[in-house]
C-alpha cells in the first residue's frame, strides 16, 4: 500500500521523458498493525459478549465502541502518515503542554472520573480520554526533539541528563497521583532507552536508577493494593481465593488452551471467572481460544513491528527521525511485553492494555498514531519506486 506525496519529486531523463518518484511505506510493517488490528477487533468480541449481555443487554456493545476507536485509529494513522513524522518536530512543545494540562485536569474532581479507586479519564459525552496514555506519545516526540537538538551536547548532565529526568520525574509524579504505576514505570523505561540510544553517559542512567530504588520500594511498601499485587505475583496459587485470584484464572485460561485453543469463541475463563478479560487480559483469552499457535502468532506481530520500527529508526536521514522511531518502537515493543508477560504470570499486574488488541478507545488511537508516524519514517527512508511517464521531448514538440 503506497500514499502518494504532493508535490511528487520529479526530473526529466535525457530522452525527454519524466521519472516521477512514489514513496511507499513498509509493507510489512503495515500488514503487521493491521493483522494486530482485525485479532483484536475479533477478540473484544469474543471476550466481551456475555459481559456487554449481562451488563448492558448488547453484546455487541464493545465492539461497536471498539469499531469507532479503529475507524478513528485508521484516520489517525492515515493522517500521521500524510502529514509526516518530521512535522511532530514542530509540535513537540504544544503538544507536552497540552499533556500536562490533561494530566492536572484528570486529578480535579468532577473533571476526572473516580473508577476503581483511580482517576484516570476525562470523560465526555459518548467518549473518554485517559491522559497516561497521550502522554507516552507525546513524551517520545518530545524527547526525540530535545536530544536531536541537543545532540552535541547530550553527554553534558547538566544539559543533556538532568532537564529530561526532571521533566520526566514530573511526569511521572502526575501519573502516580492518579494513581498509574505502570504508566508511570513505562514513561521511565522510554525516557532511558533514548537517553542511552542519544550516547547518554552509562554511569548517569546507572546511577539515578540505584537513587531510585528506595522511592520504589516506598511507593510499593506503602501502598496495600501494590503489596498484594506483589503477593499475587510471588505464589498465584496459594492466594488463588484472594488476591492472586485473577492472575491464577490467566494462567489457567492460557494453559487449557493446548496448542491448538478450545476454539474461537469457547474460552470459558471468560465466563465472569477471568476479570478484565477483554481489556488487561485479552491476552489470556487468545491463549485460550488459539491455542499456543495463536499466542506465538500475535507475539510473532509484536516481533515484526519492532524489527521494522527498529529497522526503519536506523535508516533515517537525520537524529530526530532516528530517536522518533526508538522511541515508538519502544513504546509499542515494551507495554506488549509487559501485558503479556503479566498475564503469564511472568510480572506482577500492572493494568497496562495490549497494544493495537484490547479493548480501550484512548489506547488504541494512540497506538495507531504511533503506527502512522513510524510507517511515514519506513516511507521516508525505504528504497524509492519510480514510475516513468512518456512526455514529449521540445525538439518533438517543435517538429
Amino acid at each position: 500500500m503506497s500514499w502518494r506525496k504532493r508535490p511528487q519529486p520529479s526530473h526529466a531523463l535525457p530522452d525527454g521523458r519524466t521519472e516521477t518518484v512514489r514513496l511507499s511505506v513498509d509493507p510489512i510493517l503495515l500488514s503487521a498493525v493491521l493483522g494486530l488490528l482485525s485479532l483484536g477487533l475479533v477478540m473484544v468480541y469474543s471476550a466481551s459478549a456475555v459481559t456487554a449481555l449481562e451488563k448492558t443487554g448488547n453484546g455487541f456493545y464493545f465492539l461497536q465502541r471498539q469499531l469507532v476507536a479503529a475507524a478513528v485509529g485508521l484516520l489517525a494513522m492515515a493522517t500521521a502518515l500524510k502529514l509526516g513524522y518530521r512535522r511532530l518536530a514542530r509540535l513537540a512543545y504544544p503538544l507536552l503542554v497540552v499533556t500536562v494540562l490533561l494530566l492536572v485536569l484528570v486529578l480535579v474532581p468532577g473533571v476526572g472520573t473516580l473508577v476503581g479507586g483511580a482517576r484516570r479519564w476525562i470523560r465526555f459525552p459518548g467518549v473518554s480520554i485517559q491522559p497516561a496514555e497521550i502522554a507516552k506519545f507525546t513524551w517520545v516526540v518530545y524527547l526525540a526533539y530535545s536530544l536531536a537538538k541537543k545532540r552535541e551536547k547530550v553527554a553534558s548532565f547538566s544539559i543533556g541528563f538532568l532537564p529530561h529526568l526532571l521533566l520526566g520525574g514530573m511526569l511521572v509524579v502526575l501519573c502516580m497521583a492518579q494513581p498509574d504505576f505502570g504508566s508511570a514505570v513505562e514513561l521511565l523505561v522510554l525516557l532511558f532507552v533514548l537517553l542511552f540510544a542519544a550516547g547518554t553517559k552509562l554511569s548517569y542512567l546507572v546511577g539515578s536508577v540505584l537513587l531510585a530504588l528506595p522511592l520504589a520500594y516506598h511507593a510499593v511498601a506503602h501502598s496495600p493494593y501494590r503489596l498484594k499485587r506483589i503477593t499475587a505475583f510471588l505464589d498465584p496459587w496459594a492466594h488463588r481465593h484472594d488476591v492472586g485470584y485473577q492472575v491464577a484464572q490467566s494462567l489457567i485460561s492460557v494453559g487449557s488452551g493446548g496448542f491448538w485453543g478450545l476454539g474461537l469463541g469457547e474460552s470459558r475463563q471468560k465466563l465472569f471467572f477471568l476479570p478484565e478479560a477483554h481489556t488487561d487480559f485479552i491476552f489470556s483469552i487468545v491463549g485460550e481460544e488459539l491455542g499456543l499457535f495463536g499466542a506465538a502468532a500475535t507475539v510473532l506481530l509484536y516481533a515484526i513491528i519492532v524489527w521494522r520500527g527498529t529497522r526503519a529508526a536506523l535508516r533515517a536521514g537525520e537524529t530526530f527521525g532516528t530517536y522518533l522511531g526508538l522511541g515508538l518502537t519502544a513504546l509499542l515493543g515494551v507495554q506488549a511485553v509487559v501485558n503479556m508477560s503479566v498475564a503469564m504470570g511472568m510480572l506482577p499486574t500492572k493494568g497496562l492494555t495490549l497494544p493495537f488488541v484490547s479493548y480501550g478507545g484512548c489506547s488504541l488511537v494512540v497506538s495507531m498514531t504511533a503506527a502512522g508516524a513510524l510507517l511515514s519514517l519506513s516511507a521516508s527512508t525505504a528504497p524509492m519506486r519510480a514510475a516513468v511517464t512518456r512526455r514529449r521531448a521540445p525538439t518533438e514538440a517543435l517538429a
